[in-house]
């Protein structure tokens, strides 16, 4: 299965169908943004940390695997030069789309997360990486091309799962129960012998996920060069979820790209 393509056509039925991460932002936000009051999200529930941001004005931003109509038009009315990168064609429609109906000058570019080969080095002093690598077989090439684009002093604020979450099996999240039934690293490509993720993914055509290891999250961007400035941790509502009523499963982490 070509794990990109196959992600890319549900992010593409996810506009669609109106997901929460595919509903571009409205008028009174925009302005807020413009206004100074810029409320992002890397997770689902906690906002970044205002002090996380470097100043803005100006600032070359890449908005990676980040479309969606959210991040980029806010960061662009905040003052950014803002570029959004994602695989998505119509998520990056409703970047374009807000940008349109606001005023705002951004650029969108379709691609994979972990070929940033069409940006210079040290074209950006901004990344801006929600909680979208779950869907990248390999995070590594992420972290390495993030260093290699950012000029040096630049900021990278990124969200990701913590792999606990694969622990368990999701059909049974309803119900408030959690039964452990995988290990990890988890990659969804290595369970197609279970007929029941075999129609959520082929049949029901869901999105491919891999659990990467904290080793991978944290410790790939260690080794890629970056220096570790800030963390918080972070979940969904735990009336949706049982996983949520007991811990966070979400991390957003703040690194910096040494002088």
């Amino acid at each position: 299965m070509d794990v990109l393509a196959h992600n890319r056509e549900f992010w593409d039925r996810r506009v669609a169908e109106g997901d929460r991460w595919t509903v571009p932002v409205d008028a009174a936000t925009v302005q807020a943004a413009r206004a100074g009051r810029l409320e992002l999200l890397l997770t689902p529930l906690k906002p970044v940390p205002r002090e996380w941001y470097p100043p803005l004005a100006g600032l070359p931003t890449l908005c990676l695997a980040s479309g969606g109509g959210q991040q980029g038009p806010l960061l662009a009315a905040a003052g950014a030069e803002v570029t959004v990168f994602d695989y998505s064609p119509r998520q990056l429609g409703q970047d374009r789309l807000v940008a349109d109906r606001e005023g705002l000058a951004l650029a969108t570019v379709q691609g994979d997360m972990a070929d940033l080969s069409c940006f210079a080095d040290e074209s950006f002093g901004l990344i801006f990486h929600p909680c979208s690598n779950c869907f990248a077989e390999n995070v590594l090439p992420v972290w390495r091309e993030c260093f290699r684009v950012l000029r040096p002093g630049g900021v990278l604020l990124a969200g990701f799962n913590n792999p606990v979450r694969y622990i368990f099996e999701d059909a049974l999240y309803d119900n408030g129960v959690l039964t452990v039934c995988n290990k990890l690293p988890y990659r969804d490509a290595d369970h197609f012998d279970d007929p029941k993720l075999r129609q959520r993914i082929v049949n029901e055509r869901d999105a491919m996920e891999f659990g990467h290891t904290l080793q991978d999250q944290i410790g790939g961007q260690l080794r890629a060069g970056f220096v570790l400035t800030a963390l918080f941790e972070d979940r969904f509502d735990p009336e949706l979820e049982a996983i949520s009523q007991y811990m966070d499963t979400f991390i957003a982490t703040r690194a910096l790209k040494p002088r």
